[in-house]
């Protein structure tokens, strides 16, 4: 296990899960934010060093990253990483949190070996932060759609808000919060260098699967569909994302290996009465 400091550069929700579990276990945290909100004052109050900075810049970043493993969570803007990439010499290990979609309108399984489809400008966007962070020697993490407590399926449809695309047939993957920190710290830890893994859950399903599953749970009507061209960009993908690279390298299992393991621990933490 790692006891090197951790440095989170945007902490989010990932970052967060990482910050809290690496503190968990007495490696000084230190982690970046635009606004000090409620949630992120918590990470104050246990201890952990919240730096509250509007924008990023290597003169504030460079002296936090010394000695540290990096693991950096804000979205792309064309700018930022860049900059920030060159001066992460003085880091241990960087890992750079990206996404599946930097593989576009790719259908079917997909794993490090698929190309990549740049030709939606919002994967275009990733790629380009992804070979900036790269470059400077850090490990590309691509994860699918990430879910957790207070985030996710559960909420929308708890919320009436979410449509079943198409007929519910397309496959979707992915990764509850806490099991992709943990891919990430074990990235961190073993101090890889400019490696590309994709993160996922071990269970790609079909949406409609998952959506009956819930909503049988939590005694819920089935939601109506949508036509494919009128659902979330997010939710036409039809792919099988493979983590068995990143589970080899890091030695991980994971905690919630299928969605039904991940969704029992959200609605528990979130202290929704539900029936399995």
């Amino acid at each position: 296990m790692s006891t090197e400091p951790l440095l989170v550069l945007g902490c989010g929700f990932t970052g967060t899960a990482a910050a809290v579990s690496a503190f968990a276990v007495g490696r000084p945290v230190a982690a970046t934010v635009r606004t000090e909100g409620t949630a992120l004052r918590s990470l104050r109050t246990m201890g952990i060093d919240l730096v509250v900075a509007p924008s990023l810049t290597a003169a504030l970043v460079e002296p936090l990253a010394d000695g540290a493993d990096v693991l950096v969570t804000f979205p792309p803007d064309g700018v930022t990483d860049a900059v920030l990439a060159a001066v992460m010499r003085r880091a241990r290990s960087v890992v750079y949190l990206s996404s599946t979609g930097v593989y576009g309108e790719r259908v079917g399984r997909i794993d490090e070996d698929t190309p990549t489809d740049a030709r939606e400008p919002k994967a275009a966007a990733r790629l380009r932060a992804e070979g900036a962070w790269r470059d400077a020697g850090a490990t590309a993490l691509r994860a699918a759609g990430i879910y957790g407590p207070g985030r996710g399926l559960h909420r929308r449809l708890i919320e009436g808000s979410y449509r079943v695309p198409g007929d519910g047939s397309r496959v979707v993957s992915r990764v509850h919060v806490d099991d992709l920190a943990a891919m990430a710290l074990g990235c961190l830890a073993r101090g890889s260098q400019g490696e590309c893994f994709v993160a996922a859950d071990d269970a790609p399903v079909p949406q409609g699967e998952v959506v009956r599953g819930l909503c049988g749970w939590l005694g819920l009507s089935p939601p109506a569909s949508v036509a494919l061209t009128d659902a979330p960009e997010t939710l036409r993908h039809d792919r099988a994302v493979i983590n068995a690279r990143v589970r080899a390298a890091t030695g991980l299992t994971l905690r919630y290996p299928g969605w039904r393991e991940g969704f029992a621990q959200c609605l528990t933490a979130e202290g929704v009465a539900f029936t399995r």
